[in-house]
């Protein structure tokens, strides 16, 4: 039974990291259209850094989360005078947020995280049809 938990111990890995992975995105999204009177108080983009580890003992690659980064992109600046958060140029400096690159991160971390389920359910049912047959 240790081979079945080594398998749900890399599926849960697997699915903890598309789960940070699909927050990153979610909060990028929240931020989205953020404005700020500095630039270096603007809202930059996180991304989460995986990394591979080797479970030794069953010889399966695990997935984690190594960090979540603040992207180095430059806040967008936007001359708005009548913004109470303008500096004194009348700019504001918005969240340099991509909205869409941020919907496609979303739904390719929920298919990545769906594929696991699907994954998981299916390795369940071959061990009750193997435990069926003895």
């Amino acid at each position: 039974m240790s081979g079945a938990m080594s398998l749900f111990n890399v599926a849960q890995s697997a699915m903890s990291a598309q789960l940070v992975r699909m927050n990153a995105a979610a909060s990028n999204l929240a931020n989205a259209g953020s404005v700020t009177g500095e630039e270096s108080s603007a809202y930059r983009p996180m991304r989460p850094i995986f990394a591979e580890e080797l479970d030794q003992a069953s010889g399966l690659s695990t997935v984690r989360v190594s960090a979540v980064i603040r992207s180095d992109v430059s806040a967008v600046k936007r001359y708005d005078p009548g913004n109470p958060m303008a500096d004194a140029e009348g700019n504001v400096f918005e969240a340099p947020v991509d909205e869409n690159a941020e919907m496609v991160e979303m739904l390719e971390s929920a298919r990545q995280y769906q594929n696991m389920v699907e994954a998981l359910q299916t390795a369940k049912q071959l061990m009750l049809e193997t435990m069926r047959i003895k």
